[in-house]
């Protein structure tokens, strides 16, 4: 997680730079969506960083949600 909301965080201010009017999702497999991501502490930071999150099933190769 530490990883992937660093990312996230360098590419969201280099969007904003580039192309504000874009929107930045984290994409997360659906099983650690299902899984990890309902962590209470997890949940936590994705709203304190209002992560927008798109859920894939990478063996449908599928979008399954669009979380805003």
């Amino acid at each position: 997680m530490h990883q992937a909301l660093g990312q996230f965080q360098t590419y969201f201010l280099a969007l904003q730079e580039q192309e504000p009017d874009r929107d930045l999702f984290l994409a997360v497999p659906k099983i650690e969506y299902d899984t990890f991501f309902q962590k209470p502490f997890i949940q936590k930071l994705i709203s304190y960083y209002k992560l927008k999150i798109v859920v894939f099933d990478p063996e449908k190769i599928t979008i399954e949600k669009w979380i805003e």
